[in-house]
């Protein structure tokens, strides 16, 4: 993924059910108190330090109810920009924008929070091989979107989903009765691409030697990892992934692993703060 995701229709799924739910009939506020002549110029606003992701939306929602409204974006997807830098000046019709607000700001903001966090994550690994992987721990609906957000970070993509890649965990195993088996049997469905979750060092060495193409070394300490990068010497890349924060991400990239997967950028990573100031 190196550019925005959603396809034209996609876009329009999207907005479609953002405002089928905050609209639905309409804004009965605004065409209460607004008139419908009225027009209005607002900037989008940063009121924190953050990275940007979910630009490309924003016009899109705004032009769904004023195709005529003028957007000037003064910054693009990926950028670091500190608190008070101005986004977007908009202007339209004021019914139009009032009811766009929403939508608009919480999506820019969810996604720039990822970002953001995602930055921070992979500041702390700088120097290191390790790179800094997302994970499908996201909101359902919105995976696509916040690994763009992951990516406009300094983030790696990793699996979309369970369609386009293997990944062995412990309960896959545990139904297939070994490591051995559970990578027999996937090279047997003709996978190429074989990753193994692996709790110790021997199922790391039992997953190589079945003909694992990567392992997914889970909730290691920084000492084992380090056993398991020695191990491997090489043959295969390796992912950390559990108990990683970013008071513990420096220490387990420090041990040779090549890459690391936190859930939380894209499940938890809180919301940055972005105004929309009118005038």
């Amino acid at each position: 993924m190196s550019a925005f995701p959603l396809t034209q229709a996609e876009i329009d799924a999207f907005i479609d059910a953002a405002f089928a739910e905050d609209i639905a009939t309409g804004d009965v506020t605004a065409e209460a108190t607004i008139p419908a002549d009225a027009m209005l110029t607002a900037t989008m606003n940063a009121r924190e330090d953050m990275v940007i992701a979910g630009l490309p939306l924003v016009a899109p929602i705004v032009h769904r109810l004023d195709p005529e409204a003028k957007l000037d974006f003064l910054v693009k997807d990926g950028d670091k920009v500190p608190a008070g830098t101005a986004l977007v000046r908009i202007s339209g019709k004021a019914r139009a924008l009032l009811s766009a607000e929403r939508t608009a700001l919480n999506i820019l903001q969810h996604l720039s929070g990822i970002a953001t966090l995602t930055r921070t994550y992979v500041d702390r690994i700088e120097g290191t091989k390790a790179r800094l992987l997302d994970t499908r721990k996201t909101i359902p609906g919105l995976r696509k979107l916040a690994k763009y957000a992951t990516l406009m970070g300094g983030g790696v993509n990793h699996r979309m989903g369970l369609f386009d890649a293997v990944l062995i965990k412990d309960n896959h195993i545990a139904v297939a009765g070994s490591v051995t088996k559970a990578v027999e049997g996937a090279k047997a469905h003709g996978q190429a691409k074989i990753q193994v979750e692996c709790d110790t060092l021997d199922q790391a060495e039992e997953a190589i030697a079945a003909g694992a193409t990567s392992l997914l070394l889970d909730n290691m300490t920084p000492d084992t990892l380090r056993k398991a990068v020695a191990l491997n010497a090489g043959r295969v890349p390796l992912e950390a992934s559990g108990g990683v924060n970013l008071t513990t991400i420096r220490a387990i990239a420090e041990t040779g692993v090549d890459f690391i997967s936190v859930g939380r950028l894209t499940q938890s990573a809180p919301a940055v703060d972005i105004g929309l100031d009118w005038g």
